[in-house]
């Protein structure tokens, strides 16, 4: 919660500012910030206005999901926003996303952002979060398939979490990305990288299970793979449909975004992320619970990610310099 209070701006500005990818990355926001603004939203979740997103899905593996909320601020103030990601599997990058960012108590529309850099990094704080808070005790192996930005963010946060602690990370081969992902970790001397041809053979013997694929068409492996202990993220919930019936628990960030799952009603335990957090409900109980975390994604932590940028700019002067839309009202009522 460090910081907490202190990463909002209110303001009734008519003029509306454009944040690109590159302004944010030029902040150069730290990893264990992300998990810092990830678990102050995970913590305050039920203090926030959050209506189930909407989903539209077009065509085979193409979709286009719209997120609104609405997160508390200090003193009684608000911020808002609606995030909108859509995936083209024929686009580079096939997933895109912009936020825009409003003040919640005067209707003020403050910034229109690229939403690239805060999915990928508040993924990977939410996927890290809960692998420290629901992996077993002593969890040294991870098993890995989908090696994009987000699976490279998720480990990045975590190793910034857990600096000391050694990993074996296997990691699912898929078109020579194994190479490059383990290269991108290369100087992480506590991280120590194995490539495998099989999803069987990345689950077997894994303690955690993360999976960053985008599109996967079927269960990627049998249940007899899934050893005691085994906690498992399928960060875009495909290809662990199986886990549903037969794992201990099963965690989400949101009922809402679960409920109409097809195995839901079969679930044996199921609880939200944030009351485990807030001590209303039991996490992890022993070593040998399977653990199922479906973390698909929710837009507190896109808007309390890019409240904190548009923060963090108006602080250092950045945010003077960047382009703006005007966006006056006329004055009168407007007919169409």
């Amino acid at each position: 919660m460090a910081g907490y209070k202190d990463n909002y701006f209110t303001g009734d500005s008519d003029h509306m500012k454009i944040i690109t990818f590159e302004d944010i990355a030029g902040l150069k926001i730290q990893p264990e910030v992300c998990y810092e603004w990830a678990e102050a939203m995970i913590r305050t979740k039920r203090e926030a206005l959050l209506p189930p997103k909407i989903s539209i899905k077009p065509a085979d593996g193409v979709f286009c999901n719209v997120m609104p909320s609405v997160i508390p601020g200090p003193a009684g103030s608000h911020m808002g926003g609606v995030k909108v990601v859509t995936r083209y599997p024929g686009r580079i990058p096939s997933l895109e996303s912009r936020i825009l960012l409003m003040d919640a108590d005067s209707g003020a529309f403050l910034a229109l952002m690229d939403g690239t850099w805060i999915t990928t990094m508040r993924t990977g704080a939410v996927a890290a979060h809960s692998v420290i808070l629901f992996a077993k005790k002593g969890f040294d192996t991870i098993g890995i398939m989908g090696l994009g930005n987000v699976a490279r963010s998720t480990l990045l946060i975590l190793t910034s979490k857990l600096p000391d602690k050694e990993m074996h990370i296997k990691l699912l081969k898929y078109k020579g990305q194994e190479e490059d992902f383990a290269a991108r970790f290369k100087d992480h001397k506590n991280l120590h990288f194995s490539f495998v041809d099989t999803p069987e053979k990345m689950v077997s013997g894994s303690d955690v299970i993360l999976s960053g694929a985008t599109y996967v068409p079927e269960d990627v492996c049998a249940d007899e793979f899934f050893g005691e202990g085994v906690m498992v993220q399928p960060i875009h919930t495909l290809g662990f449909t199986n886990c549903d019936l037969f794992f201990d628990k099963v965690f989400a960030d949101d009922q809402g975004h679960v409920c109409h799952f097809k195995n839901y009603d079969k679930f044996r335990n199921f609880s939200e992320v944030c009351d485990v957090v807030n001590g209303i409900r039991p996490g992890r109980e022993n070593d040998g619970e399977r653990i199922l975390v479906y973390n698909i994604g929710i837009s507190l932590h896109d808007i309390y990610y890019a409240s904190s940028v548009y923060n963090m700019m108006q602080e250092n002067g950045t945010a003077a310099a960047l382009p703006d839309v005007d966006m006056k009202d006329p004055g009168v009522k407007f007919w169409v």
